[in-house]
């Protein structure tokens, strides 16, 4: 064949190629923005979907404000829709954290969700999470369905209360040994121990700084039925599930963890439903510990520190599986750091050592009891924003940021804590705080922290630099930032 004649085909033949390629690519581009546009068009249209009239969201002092009204139906999807970013990420770090921790896939937590705590989700809730799951999918977020949901929404009782009590009676080899942890530094107090003779509240919240970073979200939620309720809350959870949270009635509620907690019931109510309904409808101490007793199931299982502002009484519940007790008084006050104080709960329901000083729960109940008599009748929410914040070791009597402060830093605690499990230089501890009083409550007030009470920043980088054994976490940990003490109202907008 002539030279030129070859030279000239092959330039045609590739001409061809690139041709093809071409439109290949430009259909391709076609159809990638349709694609785009329509889902753009999908948002746009979700967003005027009518079950988000009312519903809105906002940022102030590291946190997002969130209002939500209406039906179940209506709440799950604002609640779906206004969050799905935050949701969307929880998701991820919560996914990583519970299959990591227990050796469990997620599958393992996707079928106990669907076959063993379906089945007694109260059907108003069953409706609030299939809305939430809508307005998951109305924004974009595909890749969770329902079982998903229910999962996170239990992602305080499935690592820690269900896979230890599934893998003892189905004897799981290699299964890893697990320590119910504590969470949370907290107390109420009334009548003398106060400033003004009213009820004070405040709580820390002790977890994990993969989730505590992303626990910033004060739920304002108005329900068809029950009571108003604003707290914090976690991003795709239906309750605060680190539980401080006023209602409409007068009730103010907190908790912190029993610590070396076992037993499971797995025809129980899970807790996430229980610890709503009880926030939702309970008007007084006895409601409240009426609700959590029905269907108990022993997940999450807490000292419940209740203070009713309608008569000035506060309470401690003390919600073993196997056992439980309430104290109550108009005149003291309640602490918690993750002690027992009910010596039958602690024989049936955990492995809990009261005579360990040297443990962080212990040593954390000693200056809780300190600052309460130091300050006796002294108390409002000035001190108590203090208190959450306190960096005082009592075990080792030194001040300094650690495992045992009520402001805990567990990555600055070289020695860990054998009473928890805890190992060195764990990445957890306070993560945020919450307080408000009598007065406060009347109005659906509170004054919030994002990230550490004591106002120090966490971050990740040079963190998993100087300790790589937690470089699992590296694809979800990231710096926690400490906001100013914050306050927050029932019906906020971002101008207040």
């Amino acid at each position: 064949m002539n030279p030129r004649r070859w030279q000239w085909l092959t330039a045609a033949l590739v001409f061809a190629v690139l041709v093809v390629i071409s439109c290949s690519l430009l259909l391709q581009g076609h159809r990638a923005s349709a694609a785009m546009r329509s889902h753009s068009a999908k948002v746009v249209a979700a967003a005027s979907d009518s079950r988000l009239a009312g519903a809105y969201r906002f940022k102030k002092g590291g946190w997002t404000y969130v209002h939500l009204q209406g039906t179940p139906d209506q709440i799950g999807y604002q609640h779906g829709y206004l969050l799905a970013p935050e949701i969307r990420d929880a998701f991820a770090a919560v996914k990583l954290e519970d299959t990591h921790n227990t050796h469990h896939n997620w599958q393992f937590f996707r079928d106990a969700a669907q076959n063993m705590l379906w089945p007694h989700v109260d059907a108003e809730y069953q409706s609030e999470l299939k809305g939430i799951v809508a307005g998951l999918h109305a924004h974009g977020v595909m890749n969770m369905d329902l079982d998903d949901v229910v999962a996170l929404n239990a992602f305080m009782e499935l690592p820690d209360y269900y896979a230890p009590w599934y893998d003892k009676h189905h004897k799981v080899a290699n299964a890893p040994k697990r320590e119910v942890q504590g969470h949370c530094s907290a107390f109420v107090a009334t009548g003398s121990w106060t400033k003004d003779g009213q009820i004070v509240i405040a709580h820390n919240n002790w977890t994990a700084y993969l989730e505590g970073e992303r626990w910033r979200v004060i739920f304002d939620i108005v329900p068809e039925h029950g009571y108003r309720m604003i707290g914090d809350g976690f991003p795709g959870v239906i309750v605060s599930d680190d539980d401080f949270t006023i209602n409409s009635d007068g009730l103010m509620v907190t908790e912190t963890t029993i610590s070396d907690f076992h037993g499971w019931n797995p025809n129980g109510i899970p807790e996430f439903d229980r610890a709503r309904k009880a926030m939702q409808y309970a008007g007084s101490i006895d409601d409240y510990v009426k609700i959590m007793l029905d269907g108990n199931n022993g997940g999450y299982a807490n000292d419940w520190l209740i203070g009713d502002r309608k008569t000035g009484e506060i309470a401690q519940f003390e919600l073993g599986l196997k056992a439980y007790k309430v104290w109550r008084t108009k005149n003291g006050y309640f602490v918690g750091s993750n002690f027992t104080s009910d010596p039958t709960v602690t024989k049936l329901d955990t492995t809990y050592n009261n005579d360990d000083p040297s443990m962080s729960p212990n040593a954390r109940h000693m200056r809780w009891d300190e600052l309460m008599k130091e300050n006796k009748g002294k108390i409002d929410v000035q001190l108590a924003e203090k208190f959450e914040g306190d960096h005082y070791d009592a075990y080792t009597k030194k001040e300094g940021a650690d495992g045992r402060t009520l402001c805990g830093h567990s990555d600055a605690s070289a020695g860990g804590d054998k009473g928890w499990g805890v190992a060195a230089f764990d990445p957890m501890g306070a993560v945020q705080g919450k307080v408000t009083d009598s007065n406060m409550a009347a109005h659906m007030e509170l004054i919030a922290r994002a990230g550490h009470p004591c106002g120090e920043n966490f971050y990740a980088k040079p963190f998993l630099a100087a300790h790589p054994q937690y470089d699992w976490q590296a694809p979800v940990l990231r710096d926690m930032i400490a906001g100013p003490w914050t306050e927050f109202q029932e019906n906020q907008h971002a101008a207040r």
